[in-house]
């Protein structure tokens, strides 16, 4: 396995890889709507939805993938009825043919102003 980083990389302190070339795949941790800080962008789910595919895609770019090579891709968001919005930001960032995706209500994930996080599996190139 390869762990695959990014500058800055908010994950370090969690002791965990913003993502893991394995085989021929690409394991990409869960990623929410931060910014180059680690903090959570305002603006509510949206916003965060966006900066969530924006840093799915740059972890995918630094293990030498990208959105186009996704297989399957989780999506966590914190109320289904952001579920349309789910929907428009897949149609923004995926094209055919989609990603299997599952998407999953939680609880709450790891800070408590996230409301969407995004993990995926990709293949490089």
């Amino acid at each position: 396995m390869i762990a695959v980083t990014t500058k800055p990389d908010p994950y370090e302190p969690y002791l965990l890889s913003q993502a893991v070339k394995a085989g021929p795949f690409v394991f990409v941790s869960g990623q929410a709507g931060y910014d180059a800080s680690g903090r959570i962008v305002d603006g509510g789910f949206l916003p965060q939805g966006h900066q969530a595919f924006r840093n799915l895609d740059r972890a995918l770019r630094a293990a030498g993938s990208s959105l186009s090579q996704v297989a399957k891709v989780t999506i966590f968001v914190t109320d289904m009825r952001h579920f349309r919005d789910v929907v428009e930001l897949r149609r923004e960032y995926f094209s055919k043919p989609y990603p299997a995706d599952s998407i999953v209500e939680v609880k709450a994930l790891y800070a408590p102003e996230a409301m969407i996080e995004i993990e995926a599996i990709a293949l490089p190139g």
